[in-house]
């Protein structure tokens, strides 16, 4: 990644502006980007995907009136926005908004390029920083090997775009993306947890190697650990979780109270103690999440409870 494009340690992650399970008014989406810029935040992510284009739209808007070289943006590729039916909604993928547009999947080289052209125009904005190819493991995978990828690292060294990567849940994704094209960043969604280390061994440390900045999103799996005690029906990985992980998790839990921090303390700065981990995404709906979060990032974790951790 070029030297000047530094990742902060906390982004803004901006799936809620589209109204992710259920809806954020439109003033409390852009409080919640003003109080971010307040807490010094200077990351924001966001993608066509989030609320079918309404969290780019959101977003462009909430930073319209803010200094563009003072920021970081990043979105993503590999669905476009058509028409839709216009019937009903989208909550079969999330996001309670009108079906008025639907997703196309297209990892072809067009499609990148009119992907972030449609992106661009719909936040109003002049420029991305960083392009995520968006779950190619979902979608028509060859494609997004062959054609997409290269195709952002032309939109690189055209300048259209400062960086590009893949983000994924899917560390064999991710790991193919590493080893097949010059990327300069990963969106690591869920792998490198408190609960979930499957990327620590071989993925992790071939960034390291390559000097391939990671970017850390869904670290609370899904809400297991987005509470200071785990509760019952707790989800992990948009499941209920299992009696195992809930004992872990409550015992991670038992022990971040003892040392006078919170669970999810602990799982906010968890990731950062690799050094491939740059940036940790959180997804904030409200000005009152911004600042729990921020306050969470600034918490001083001691050695000591990490040491207790890895021996859960």
């Amino acid at each position: 990644m070029s030297a000047d494009l530094k990742l902060p340690e906390l982004g803004f992650g901006a799936a809620q502006l589209g109204n992710l399970y259920r809806p954020t008014p439109p003033e409390t989406a852009q409080a919640a980007v003003d109080a971010a810029w307040e807490e010094g935040v200077r990351y924001f992510d966001t993608a066509p995907h989030y609320g079918i284009g309404l969290s780019e739209e959101r977003l462009g808007a909430a930073l319209a009136a803010r200094p563009r070289d003072e920021y970081l943006l990043s979105t993503k590729v590999g669905r476009l926005l058509m028409p839709g039916p216009g019937t009903g909604d989208d909550m079969a993928h999330g996001f309670a908004v009108p079906d008025s547009r639907r997703r196309v999947w297209d990892m072809s080289a067009d499609g990148v390029r009119r992907s972030l052209e449609e992106s661009l125009e719909r936040m109003g904005l002049d420029r991305i920083d960083i392009a995520y190819l968006h779950d190619p493991e979902e979608g028509p995978t060859q494609q997004a090997f062959d054609d997409a990828l290269p195709a952002l690292e032309r939109l690189r060294e055209e300048g259209v775009i400062r960086a590009f990567g893949v983000g994924s849940k899917d560390p064999v994704a991710l790991d193919r993306a590493l080893r097949t094209a010059d990327v300069d960043v990963l969106m690591m969604s869920g792998r490198y947890t408190l609960l979930d280390r499957r990327a620590q061994d071989d993925l992790l440390p071939d960034c390291v190697d390559r000097g391939v900045q990671v970017v850390a999103v869904s670290v609370f799996n899904s809400g297991i650990l987005a509470r200071p005690t785990p509760a019952d029906n707790a989800l992990f990985e948009y499941e209920q979780a299992s009696s195992e992980l809930l004992e872990r998790a409550r015992a991670m839990a038992v022990l971040a109270t003892e040392n006078g921090v919170e669970l999810p303390d602990l799982a906010v700065r968890f990731p950062l103690r690799h050094p491939a981990i740059a940036c940790v995404v959180l997804g904030m709906r409200t000005p009152e999440h911004v600042r729990q979060n921020a306050a969470r990032m600034r918490v001083s974790i001691p050695e000591r409870i990490w040491q207790a951790i890895d021996e859960l």
